[in-house]
């Protein structure tokens, strides 16, 4: 489990195809108190470690990964969101995030306001049954604050200079992909009123 509060950000050093997927190979900062078969959130993707050489930590993918989330769209030099799983004594500061992503979604637009940027998502509009404003939502594994449900498939957030900076988000333009987690305990609350049904 992750929280949705980022680490740090890593950058892609280099993707390698294997049978069934590939294996990327990430630079991060806290390589060396990771251990083979830590599990980190990549963009929001719970990744397993399988390889750890200095800095350059090695995942590999599955084809269906690649295919259902944003990873497959990275490339060498890409940037990507770091969050290690979440430890039994830690404190919880964001929300519950699984790792496991749903969809992705299409940034739609990034427009400065003073200090911060007001970003606004394209996500599939069998998702959006799982956003209220004011709820919680995990974009490329940052736990987000829906600021705004804008239509039927438009999401609105508030970025302050501080998530700007300390995650990829400074390198999103109009068309970037990114991994969407909807919010977990809306889908327990629709299968139990389903349930009922």
């Amino acid at each position: 489990m992750f929280t949705g509060l980022v680490e740090c950000t890593g950058k892609v050093v280099a993707m390698s195809p294997i049978e069934q997927g590939a294996r990327y190979t990430i630079a991060i900062p806290f390589a060396a108190e990771l251990a083979l078969g830590d599990s980190v959130a990549v963009n929001g993707c719970c990744l397993t470690v399988d390889r750890i050489e200095g800095e350059q930590v090695e995942f590999d993918l599955l084809t269906q990964t690649m295919r259902v989330t944003s990873l497959g769209t990275l490339q060498p030099g890409s940037v990507c969101n770091l969050e290690r799983a979440m430890g039994g004594a830690g404190r919880f500061g964001g929300h519950f995030v699984m790792g496991h992503v749903d969809t992705t979604g299409q940034v739609v637009s990034v427009t400065p306001v003073g200090q911060d940027h007001m970003v606004r998502v394209r996500i599939p509009r069998e998702y959006m049954k799982y956003t209220i404003d004011k709820g919680s939502i995990a974009v490329d594994g940052i736990s987000l604050t829906i600021a705004n449900v804008v239509d039927e498939e438009t999401l609105e957030f508030w970025i302050t200079p501080h998530t700007w900076q300390r995650t990829n988000m400074h390198t999103y333009s109009e068309g970037t992909v990114v991994d969407i987690e909807v919010d977990m305990i809306a889908k327990y609350v629709e299968k139990m009123f389903a349930s009922r049904a």
